[in-house]
C-alpha cells in the first residue's frame, strides 16, 4: 500500500520538514554524481557501520574520518537508490508536517533526528557485526509515523492498493494504514533475525529493525516533546 496524502489539514507551515526533504535529496544528488569508488569510499565514511560503532570491524573497514557516534546522524541523509529516497520522502512530506505543527519546528527538528539516532541503535543491536553500510531516512521517518498514528488515529490516508493487475485507491484511517505497516516491519524483524541486514539499500536486506524501533520511539517520545499540548 501507498499513501497518496492524508486528511489532516495544518495551521503552520512545515519549514523544517521541508527543509529535511530538500538536504535528503541534495545529498543524493550529491551520490549520484560520485564514481562508484568514490561512493564507496563516502558511505563507509558517512553512513553507519555497525562494527564502527562495536569497534570489532576487520582490516579495511574501519572508520573514514568521521565520528562513529556521528555517523548515527549523518547516515539519516543517504540514500541506497531513487526508488528509496522517493518512498522516503513522499512518507515524510505525508506525515511530517502534521506532527511538525503540534511539536514546533525546533522540537520538531529535535525529535526527528532523535527517533534516526534510536532507530539506527535499534538495528545495532541485532547486527553489530556487520561490515554493511547501514542508511537512510526510514528509521527517523518511522518515529514521525509512531507519533502521527497516536496523536491522528482517524486521520483519513488516501492509500494506492495494488490488486494484481488492477490498482484501486482507498480512505483508510491512520490506525489502520500505519497499525498494518508497523505490524509488518515488526514481522519481518523476527523473521529476519539471521538474516544480515541493512537500512534501505534496495541491492540488499531492509532494516526492519529500525524500522519497527523507530515507530515505538516516535510513540514514546512524541508525548513528551508535546505531542499533545495545545496549541494557538
Amino acid at each position: 500500500m501507498v499513501p497518496l496524502r492524508d486528511n489532516n489539514p495544518t495551521t503552520t507551515t512545515a519549514y523544517v520538514n521541508y527543509g529535511l526533504i530538500t538536504a535528503n535529496i541534495l545529498v543524493f544528488l550529491y551520490q549520484v554524481s560520485l564514481t562508484p569508488q568514490q561512493l564507496q569510499r563516502f558511505l563507509y565514511a558517512a553512513a553507519l557501520v555497525p562494527c564502527q560503532l562495536s569497534a570489532t570491524c576487520p582490516i579495511g573497514a574501519g572508520s573514514q574520518g568521521i565520528p562513529e557516534w556521528m555517523t548515527l546522524i549523518t547516515s539519516q541523509f543517504l540514500h541506497g537508490g531513487f526508488l528509496h529516497i522517493a518512498g522516503n520522502m513522499l512518507f515524510l512530506w505525508i506525515f511530517g508536517n502534521n506532527i511538525e505543527d503540534r511539536l514546533g519546528h525546533i522540537k520538531y527538528l529535535i525529535f526527528y533526528l532523535s527517533c534516526g539516532v534510536l532507530a539506527g541503535l535499534s538495528q545495532w543491536v541485532f547486527s553489530q557485526n556487520s561490515t554493511i553500510p547501514s542508511l537512510g531516512a526510514s528509521g527517523a521517518i518511522a518515529g514521525v509515523l509512531g507519533a502521527y498514528i497516536l496523536r491522528f488515529p482517524r486521520a483519513e490516508i488516501l492509500t494506492l492498493i495494488p490488486l494484481g493487475f488492477f490498482i484501486t485507491t482507498a480512505r483508510l484511517p491512520a490506525y489502520l494504514f500505519l497499525g498494518f505497516w508497523f505490524f509488518q516491519q515488526a514481522f519481518y524483524g523476527f523473521a529476519s533475525l539471521q538474516v544480515r541486514t541493512n537500512v534501505g539499500m534496495e541491492s540488499g536486506g531492509i532494516a526492519y529493525w529500525a524500522h519497527a524501533g523507530g515507530f515505538v520511539f516516535g510513540a514514546i517520545l512524541g508525548p513528551l516533546f508535546g505531542l499533545y499540548n495545545r496549541r494557538p
